[in-house]
């Protein structure tokens, strides 16, 4: 990387960065950039994080510097040796040079005092391991022991030390390289792939969590379906998420087949990636056949049907992100009701539209319709070119059909005109179970369209339903 000395300069040189680097460079401490700020500053994208390794106490300098600066708020974790400060747009984190030794039980290391190279060792991967000086003496110099520069300019995932002991010591850097490969667009070096098949089922002393948290970053790439292919080539996808790789293959009788929908799966997530960063609807797009397997039967005249596979996916929701420790909440409820939903605005478009219909799918999906669209648009993945564009015409009518009708009739976020305490008042009725039924009568006319959804006009309906029930 023959600009890589230019690019430093340029960094060092920002205003708020030559503060910093001046206030660290003017310190009695030793003290470095390291790790993926010297690498995203090399690859040229944004740096905000500030990883600074000190041959000194981290807790001291990071006091010095906020001193400095006038931060008041200084966070100090004496169990992993590490402080951490905000200034302006910059979060910096200090880390004390170290070196490591792990046992076979765990990737929490016991953990010594080191020198630089001892800290830099202990990297997980060679692009990870660059460190740029800010002492007097050498001021600005790339320090990179393992040819790390040369990584980065192959696009090259490498650890340091033997991969094989690396990803024995601490799995979760085999989910790491994977990730690295996805967002970066890197390829991982054979020998590296290897000793991941090799120690894949080491992942399982790695914390749900940590496991989940490198998934959503991948899921959050650029084009997710690297890493999961990636995952599901060298063997992590099987261990930390089986479910979905009983997506995969093809299966044909009598000359029919069915499409691979774990491939599938992964186009609609990378179409779906390309219009928005939002990742819980990236995980509805995941999801959205999840439950295909489970569904898959087999008719002589119509080959593989999936029949309910979007309503027992919904179902199935909850247990995965219980499973995988992500949020059981509001969230979850929106992934639900996304792969609940995805088949209904294409069903739609295959049909004559009626108002009622489209009613129906605004009062369930409410303000979650956009994205539901977006999440139909990007499950159309044929490979003939025409039927994708006839395709995406007729959800794009649907799409303008369900703007109008909501401009109109106020259906997406529908509440009821009358509620049931009016009821009971108009009525001069006690609480019963007639009072349920006739605000489900209610909004039962206001969606067919045999009522406006309006007051005045639910009063007299409810009047008349009265009279039938009372």
């Amino acid at each position: 990387m023959t600009d890589a000395k230019t690019h430093i300069e340029s960094f060092l040189n920002t205003p708020i960065i030559k503060d910093i680097a001046r206030a660290l460079q003017d310190s009695e401490h030793k003290a470095f950039f390291i790790g993926g700020v010297v690498r995203d500053l090399l690859l040229k994208r944004e740096v905000k994080d500030l990883d600074v390794v000190t041959l000194s106490d981290s807790g001291v300098l990071a006091k010095e510097i906020a001193h400095k600066f006038g931060v008041k708020k200084v966070s100090i974790f004496k169990n992993f040796g590490t402080a951490m400060l905000k200034y302006k747009d910059y979060e910096l984190e200090f880390v004390q040079a170290r070196k490591e030794s792990y046992s076979e039980s765990s990737r929490n290391p016991e953990v010594e005092k080191g020198t630089l190279k001892e800290d830099q060792l202990r990297r997980d991967f060679t692009i990870n391991a660059l460190s740029i000086s800010l002492n007097k003496d050498d001021f600005g110099e790339l320090i990179d022991p393992f040819n790390g520069i040369d990584d980065l300019e192959h696009k090259i995932i490498k650890t340091p030390i033997d991969a094989d002991q690396t990803y024995f010591d601490d799995p979760l850097r085999m989910l790491r390289a994977i990730r690295f490969a996805s967002q970066l667009n890197f390829q991982i070096e054979q020998q590296s792939f290897k000793a991941i098949e090799k120690n894949k089922n080491r992942i399982h002393i790695i914390s749900q969590e940590r496991i989940t948290d490198e998934l959503n970053k991948i899921i959050l790439s650029d084009k997710p379906s690297i890493g999961f292919i990636l995952l599901e080539k060298c063997g992590l996808l099987q261990e930390i998420f089986p479910l979905f790789c009983k997506l995969k293959g093809t299966e044909t009788i009598d000359g029919k087949s069915h499409k691979d929908n774990f491939h599938h799966t992964l186009e609609v997530l990378d179409n779906l990636a390309k219009e928005s960063k939002n990742l819980w609807l990236r995980w509805a797009a995941l999801l959205h056949d999840i439950a295909k397997p489970k569904t898959k039967r087999f008719h002589k005249e119509h080959g593989f049907t999936f029949h309910g596979h979007e309503d027992l996916g919904a179902k199935m929701v909850p247990q995965i992100f219980k499973r995988l420790k992500l949020p059981l909440d509001q969230k979850m409820k929106y992934v639900q009701k996304l792969v609940r939903l995805h088949l209904r605005p294409i069903a739609l478009s295959k049909e004559n539209i009626t108002d009622s219909a489209l009613r129906r799918l605004l009062f369930e999906a409410s303000d979650d319709i956009d994205d539901l669209m977006l999440l139909c648009m990007s499950d159309i993945t044929s490979k003939n070119v025409n039927k994708v564009k006839r395709f995406k015409q007729n959800l794009t009518v649907v799409s303008e059909k369900l703007k109008n009708l909501e401009e109109r009739d106020k259906i997406k976020n529908w509440q009821p005109p009358i509620k049931g305490d009016e009821i009971i008042k108009l009525l001069h009725i006690q609480p019963s179970k007639t009072v349920g039924i006739i605000k489900e009568a209610i909004k039962e006319a206001i969606l067919d369209g045999i009522i406006e959804n309006d007051k005045e006009q639910a009063i007299d309906f409810m009047y008349k339903k009265a009279k039938e029930l009372l």
